[in-house]
């Protein structure tokens, strides 16, 4: 009999709760651009739908990236550093990295990676604020969500970033210098213990059951999609000219053919294959007839039940509809299961 990988590991469960009833955190660096010169607002503000030219020094931006059809090929956290001087966090740098280079024209911009001059840990949960407060020389607590702030922690230079991927009301990243990193997680750990926290480890926990369960998207879910079927159109300045913009005002004028739906398994142990883990996922029925695909499987241990994305056909099915995938019936849900 198939034993369900989430349900029955303690290690994930505990590490999971302690984001949502105490803290925890982790070791995960995003890879990291920097971009700079006198076009670089424009230039960024051209290669992503979101509104880049309103960003204030000091804050961040999450915005998806899209090519000329309009499906999304990367979501990113921009942070303004300085007038002319901007961070880009992504899994893709490389990606990134030659889809700017194909589309810079006449920009007067440069950029590098900056990945390995820094290392981020994340502090997430209800007492990431308490955690982070016993640290830094310069207090966070009027530290807004998607805005950073340089300090020092025990004098060593850090960017306090109040982000993260758990869905937590109150979460922070730190960056510091990689020779830093040992003396940091010293102080960490005891910190979060004191607090009734402890450190992640699982990565399909960073990755998988917080992100999910609070509806938040990993990047693979956004693969071959377009920002109507998965929710994130409200996040596109359509005022402005931006890669994709002219596919995306047909797909607004005709509708999207799909949309990405949230779903549970009530039953415990299955085996449902899901994009996630490669291919195009296990096919969704609705009275015998095929309607889409499994996105995501994973876990809420909010509610201890199996959880998920699914992209099916646009209409075909409501909050509260039965449907069938691999020989287990499912139910269609709201696409957030922290409450």
């Amino acid at each position: 009999m198939y034993k369900n990988i989430f349900k029955y590991d303690d290690m994930k469960r505990s590490e999971h709760m302690a984001v949502r009833t105490t803290v925890g955190w982790y070791f995960w660096t995003h890879q990291l651009l920097e971009i700079s010169g006198p076009d670089v607002t424009a230039f960024l503000d051209y290669m992503y739908p979101n509104d880049i030219t309103s960003l204030a020094v000091g804050r961040d931006r999450y915005t998806t990236m899209l090519d000329e059809q309009g499906e999304i090929i990367d979501d990113v956290v921009i942070m303004r550093m300085d007038k002319e001087r901007y961070w880009v966090s992504t899994l893709y740098a490389t990606k990134t990295d030659d889809w700017w280079y194909f589309h810079q024209g006449n920009f007067n911009v440069e950029w590098r990676e900056i990945t390995d001059e820094w290392e981020m840990y994340a502090v997430q949960g209800p007492k990431s604020r308490d955690l982070v407060e016993s640290l830094v020389r310069d207090s966070v607590s009027n530290l807004k969500f998607f805005a950073h702030m340089d300090t020092e922690i025990d004098q060593m230079p850090c960017l306090i970033n109040r982000s993260g991927f758990s869905g937590e009301k109150f979460g922070y990243e730190i960056y510091i210098h990689p020779e830093n990193r040992d003396a940091l997680e010293a102080l960490i750990k005891p910190a979060a213990e004191k607090l009734g926290g402890k450190e992640v480890t699982e990565f399909q926990v960073m990755a998988w059951t917080l992100p999910t369960e609070a509806n938040y998207y990993y990047m693979r879910d956004l693969a071959h999609t377009n920002p109507f079927e998965t929710g994130l159109d409200k996040n596109i300045n359509w005022k402005k000219e931006f890669i994709g913009k002219e596919a995306l005002l047909e797909i607004r004028e005709e509708g999207p053919t799909r949309e990405m739906l949230g779903f549970e398994v009530p039953e415990p142990d299955i085996y449902i294959r899901s994009k996630q883990y490669g291919g195009p996922g296990e096919p969704v029925y609705l009275s015998g007839e095929e309607i889409g695909r499994v996105s995501k499987l994973v876990y809420s241990y909010m509610k201890d039940v199996n959880i998920g994305y699914i992209l099916a056909q646009k209409g075909k099915l409501h909050v509260g509809d039965h449907i069938q995938i691999h020989g287990y019936e499912a139910v269609i849900t709201e696409k957030n299961w922290m409450n």
